[in-house]
């Protein structure tokens, strides 16, 4: 059984940053996609980030673009959402999840952690 658990989450002043980490456990997940998706309160769960189980491609949401950097460590098991510039507009759940592709869509990805909270105030 796969399980993914996020951690790093917490609260930050706008403009600073955070980094997130997944940490997969069970059996391994080096040749998935791994992805990054949030929910903020009373909106849907939307896509943020994704890297190829290479860590070579990796794709943005164009509201996180040259502020967020995905990365992964296969050794570790371990996919990393780097947060800089931080906006009131992040502030949401975290979920980091595991797929067959670097899609965009939250059907593409089969096995998702419990979620983490990330709370930009002013």
């Amino acid at each position: 059984q796969r399980q993914l658990v996020e951690s790093g989450g917490g609260l930050v002043q706008a403009g600073g940053s955070l980094s997130l980490s997944c940490a997969a456990s069970g059996r391994t997940v080096t040749n998935y996609a791994m992805g990054w998706f949030r929910q903020a309160p009373g909106k849907e769960r939307e896509f943020v980030a994704s890297v190829s189980w290479s860590g070579i491609t990796t794709y943005y949401a164009d509201a996180v673009k040259g502020r967020f950097t995905i990365s992964r460590d296969n050794a570790k098991k371990t996919v990393y959402l780097q947060m800089n510039s931080l906006k009131l507009e992040d502030t949401a759940v975290y979920y980091c999840a595991a797929g067959a592709t670097t899609a965009v869509g939250a059907l593409a990805y089969d096995y998702w952690g419990q979620g983490i909270q990330v709370t930009v105030s002013s």
